[in-house]
């Protein structure tokens, strides 16, 4: 098995590290200074920026746009058509109207962080300076403007939190409304209580 795959319509530019056992598809730009880590996948068509850092076994699916600045940790899920972002004040030219705004990093450009094991679903989209929390679960079609917990489940425009999920993607329920704040997953049988807002996984599958 090759120790990575890259398909030859892929444009990969100078100074991108690609872990191995990592596929690159068809019509994949990947931009100056990017770096990805071990058996990563990235779908057709996506576009990932200079100064992003991609970890393991993370899956980018296909027309995903992101933008210089982001981190995806391991085991995260980026789905199709994503956008991030970088700039809360965008605008095509200078403030001196002088002409076209630069495109490179500044002190203005904004960093976004997804934590490990994240899911961020079909054509969502990401607001800049914040952070996605580990596990956490963004809706199909949300907008998400500012920072979500751990395991927390968020659809809609502006994304709202409705729920907690499990490490396995199972709903938790909406504010763990069980005895004594614990929750159980039916689905691979992980414990979770709730302390502080924040959710902490008590016990692993056996």
């Amino acid at each position: 098995m090759p120790d990575k795959m890259i398909h030859p319509t892929a444009l990969i530019e100078a100074d991108v590290e690609i872990g191995a056992g990592s596929q690159i598809w068809d019509h994949v730009h990947i931009r100056q200074g990017a770096r990805i880590g071990r058996n990563c996948i990235v779908g057709e068509k996506t576009y990932i920026a200079g100064q992003v850092q991609i970890g393991n076994h993370v899956k980018i699916n296909a027309c995903v746009y992101i933008c210089a600045l982001v981190t995806i940790e391991d085991l995260g899920m980026i789905s199709a058509h994503t956008v991030f972002t970088n700039d809360k004040l965008p605008r095509a030219f200078a403030p001196d109207l002088s002409g076209l705004a630069t495109s490179a990093v500044t002190d203005e450009t904004l960093p976004t962080l997804v934590r490990r094991g994240a899911t961020i679903g079909a054509n969502a989209t990401i607001g800049c300076g914040i952070e996605i929390g580990s596990f956490a679960m963004i809706g199909m079609g949300s907008v998400v403007t500012r920072s979500v917990a751990d395991h927390a489940l968020v659809v809609g425009n502006p994304a709202r939190q409705r729920g907690y999920v499990c490490v396995c993607g199972q709903p938790l329920g909406a504010a763990l409304r069980f005895e004594q704040g614990l929750a159980a997953c039916d689905r691979c049988g992980r414990r979770y209580s709730l302390a502080g807002g924040k959710v902490i996984e008590t016990s692993l599958v056996a």
